[in-house]
C-alpha cells in the first residue's frame, strides 16, 4: 500500500518559529492524523532549510559559523514541534550528508540530460527571499515584490536550468490537473504566471560559499531553492529504499509567498529528473495580528510557545484551523481566541461531555450496556452524515468546514439531551428508554472522540479515557462510526475538558457601559423595530458566518436579510421563528446579496441567542 505523503515547507533557520510556521505544521499534522484514523499508512515530513547567503550573513552577525547557527536554531523548531505534539515521521535537514549527496546526484543527472548549462547572469536579487526578479516585477523602486526589502543588482557566472523548455509541459499538466494548486485563486495565478513566459533559471552562485558545491565545479554552490526543494525526495531515499512506496507526494503545504517555487520550479525540476509530480500544492495565506501586519518593530509577532503556555494547546490548534479557511489570509486575536474557548470549547464541547457523563454516573452508576433493541438511531444516522461531509471537506483541505460540521454534531447531541429529557425518564422509572438514551449518548461521545482526534488530540484522549476506551491509535474510523461496537463500558468523569477564561477587559467594559452615552427618547424612536417571521433560511456557501433569510415583515413582499448566524444556528432551526428586526436600515450588500434590515440578538462571549417574541403576533407588528 502506497503511503499518503504529506510535507510542510522546510523552515529557514535564520529566525525563531512564529504563528505562520505553527499554522502550516499543525495543518499537516491534522491531515496526517486524519489519514491514520482512516487506516491509511502515512509519511509526514518536516524539517529545516539551512543553506544560503541569508544564513551566512545571519551567522556572521552573531559570530558563529553557518553550521553552528543552524545547529542552534534548528532546536527551536524541534522543541516547538514536540510541545505541539507534532507527529512527523521524519525531520530533514539540508546540511545532512544524505541530502547533500542527493542534491549533487540530481544536479548531475539534469546536467547530463542537457537541461543545465553554464552562462552569465545579471539581475535584481533579494537576499532574504533568495530570489531574482525581473524589471517588470519590481518596477521603479527596485524593492522585492514579496518582502519589500531593497534588491541588489548581481552579475556573476552561473549555471542555468532550462526552465523555458518546460513552459508548454507545465501548462499541459495544469490543464490536466486543475486541482494541482489549491485554492483555485492560486491556481489561476500560477497558470497566468507561466503563460506570461518562463526564462531560464540561474541555479548556482559564486558570490558566497555556504551551500552544496556543484559536483564538477566547486567554485559554484547550488541555488538554495534547487537545494531545498529536493528535500522532499532526499528524505525518502532519493530513488532508493522506500522511495517508490512513498513518492509522489500527495500534498505539499506551503505559504503563498513560496508558491511559485513549488508550483512552477519544482514540477519542472521533477520533469527533468523523470519523476512523477506531486498531487497537490496547497498554499495558505498570511497571518495578521488584530488587523495589523506582524513585525518585530511593532512587537506583535505571535510566539506559539507563549500561546500554549497561556492556553491549552488544543485551543490554539482549534483557533488556527477553525478561524480561517485554509488558503486565505487570517487574523490572530487573543480576544477572539478566548471567545472561541468559552463559547465553543467550554459551552458546546466540554459541557456536552460533562453533562453526559454526569447523567451516566447518576442514573446508571457509570455502567453503560447495549440495549436489547434500538428504537432511536437519530444520532447514529447523523454521525454517518457528518462523517461524509467531513470527508468531502478534508479532500480539499478545508479544516474549518470540517470543524464546523463536527461542532454542529456536538450541538445536535446537546439538543438530543434536551428533547429526550433523561432526567424525566429516570424520574418516571422508564428504565429501558433511559438506558437507550444513555447508550446513544455514550456512542455519540465515542464518535466525537474519534472524529475530533486529528483536530483536538489532547481532548480526544481525555474523552477516550473517560469512556473506558484504549488509546486512540488502537482504532480506525469504522469503530467510531459503529454505534453498537461497545457492548458494555464503565465511564468515569475526570474534570472539564476546558476551563472558562475571564477576559481582563471585562471590568473596563463594565465601566465603559456605565459611562456610555445616553440618548433621548426621540433618538430611540427613530429606530423602527418590527416583528418578522422567518419564511426561509439557507447557508451562503462561500461564507463561514452568513445565512440568507427570507422574512415577512408585514409588507407586500418578503424581504431578504443576511445575518452572521451560521456558527450558532442551522438554517432549518430558524424557519418559523418570530424575530425582532430593525426595519428602517438602508440596504447593504453582503457577499453580493442585498440585505434589507438587521435582526437583534444577544451575545455574551459564550454564545449567541436571537431575540424572539414570547408568542406569535402578526408579522410587521411594531415593537413599542
Amino acid at each position: 500500500m502506497k503511503r499518503y505523503y504529506i510535507t510542510t515547507p522546510i523552515y529557514y533557520v535564520n529566525d525563531v518559529p512564529h504563528i505562520g510556521h505553527s499554522y502550516t505544521t499543525l495543518a499537516a499534522d491534522t491531515l496526517a492524523r486524519f489519514k491514520r484514523l482512516l487506516g491509511e499508512k502515512v509519511f509526514f515530513l518536516t524539517g529545516t532549510d539551512e543553506h544560503g547567503q541569508k544564513i551566512q550573513k545571519a551567522a556572521k552577525s552573531v559570530n558563529l559559523t553557518p553550521q553552528e547557527l543552524a545547529d542552534k536554531v534548528v532546536e527551536n523548531f524541534k522543541r516547538l514541534w514536540k510541545k505541539l505534539d507534532i507527529t512527523n515521521d521524519f525531520f530533514v535537514r539540508t546540511t545532512d550528508d544524505y541530502h547533500i549527496k542527493c542534491v549533487q546526484e540530481a544536479f548531475e543527472y539534469i546536467y547530463k540530460k542537457g537541461d543545465i548549462y553554464k552562462g552569465e547572469y545579471e539581475g535584481w536579487y533579494c537576499i532574504p527571499c533568495e530570489s531574482y526578479y525581473s524589471e517588470i516585477e519590481i518596477g521603479e523602486d527596485k524593492v522585492c515584490p514579496v518582502c519589500g526589502r531593497k534588491l541588489d543588482l548581481v552579475k556573476e557566472e552561473t549555471y542555468f536550468f532550462r526552465l523555458s523548455a518546460y513552459e508548454d509541459k507545465l501548462l499541459k499538466f495544469y490543464e490536466e490537473h486543475p486541482d494541482f494548486v489549491l485554492p483555485k485563486t492560486r491556481y489561476n495565478e500560477i497558470v497566468s504566471f507561466v503563460k506570461g513566459g518562463l526564462k531560464d533559471l540561474s541555479i548556482t552562485r559564486t558570490s558566497f560559499d555556504w551551500g552544496i558545491p556543484v559536483p564538477f565545479n566547486d567554485k559554484h554552490v547550488i541555488y538554495v531553492w534547487f537545494d531545498a526543494l529536493l528535500n522532499y525526495v532526499s528524505a525518502i531515499g532519493c530513488r532508493k529504499g522506500e522511495f517508490d512506496e512513498i513518492w509522489p507526494a500527495d500534498v505539499h503545504f506551503v505559504g503563498k509567498d513560496i508558491l511559485r517555487f513549488h508550483a512552477v520550479y519544482w514540477p519542472a525540476f521533477l520533469m527533468s529528473l523523470d519523476l512523477p509530480l506531486p498531487k497537490h500544492v496547497v498554499a495558505h495565506g498570511w497571518w495578521t495580528v488584530d488587523g495589523k501586519k506582524m513585525s518585530k518593530s511593532l512587537g506583535n509577532v505571535v510566539d506559539p510557545n507563549e500561546m500554549i503556555q497561556k492556553y491549552p494547546r488544543d485551543a490554539y490548534r482549534y483557533f488556527l484551523l477553525r478561524n480561517v479557511p485554509f488558503g486565505l489570509d487570517g487574523d490572530f486575536s487573543e480576544r477572539e481566541l478566548i471567545e472561541r474557548i468559552n463559547s465553543e470549547l467550554v459551552n458546546d464541547f466540554g459541557n456536552l461531555v460533562n453533562r453526559s457523563l454526569t447523567m451516566m454516573e447518576k442514573y446508571a452508576d457509570g455502567l453503560i450496556n447495549m440495549p436489547i433493541s434500538i428504537e432511536d438511531d437519530t444520532l447514529s444516522k447523523l454521525a454517518k452524515e457528518t462523517y461524509s461531509k467531513i470527508l468531502e471537506h478534508m479532500d480539499i483541505f478545508r479544516f474549518d468546514e470540517a470543524l464546523i460540521d463536527i461542532f454542529e454534531y456536538v450541538r445536535a447531541v446537546n439538543k438530543y439531551i434536551t428533547e429526550r429529557e433523561p432526567w424525566t425518564l429516570n424520574k418516571e422509572g422508564k428504565t429501558a428508554q433511559l438506558n437507550e438514551v444513555l447508550y446513544n449518548l455514550y456512542s455519540a461521545l465515542k464518535f466525537i472522540a474519534g472524529i475530533t482526534s486529528p483536530f483536538l488530540p489532547d481532548s480526544s484522549a481525555k474523552i477516550m479515557d473517560m469512556l473506558g476506551l484504549n488509546d486512540i491509535g488502537s482504532y480506525t474510523i469504522d469503530f467510531f462510526l459503529d454505534f453498537y461496537s461497545v457492548e458494555q463500558a464503565k465511564v468515569k468523569r475526570a474534570g472539564m475538558l476546558f476551563e472558562r477564561i475571564e477576559q481582563k477587559e471585562k471590568k473596563e467594559e463594565k465601566k465603559g457601559y456605565e459611562k456610555q452615552k445616553r440618548i433621548s427618547i426621540d433618538e430611540f424612536f427613530n429606530v423602527d423595530l418590527r416583528v418578522a417571521k422567518v419564511l426561509e433560511a439557507e447557508n451562503i456557501e462561500k461564507s463561514r458566518k452568513l445565512i440568507k433569510l427570507k422574512i415577512d415583515v408585514g409588507e407586500e413582499k418578503p424581504r431578504t436579510l443576511v445575518a452572521g448566524l451560521k456558527e450558532y444556528y442551522r438554517p432549518e432551526e430558524l424557519v418559523g421563528k418570530y424575530i425582532v428586526v430593525v426595519a428602517n436600515l438602508k440596504p447593504a450588500k453582503l457577499m453580493g446579496i442585498e440585505s434589507n434590515g438587521m435582526l437583534l440578538a444577544a451575545k455574551d462571549g459564550e454564545g449567541l441567542a436571537l431575540l424572539t417574541v414570547e408568542k406569535p403576533v402578526k408579522p410587521g407588528a411594531k415593537i413599542s
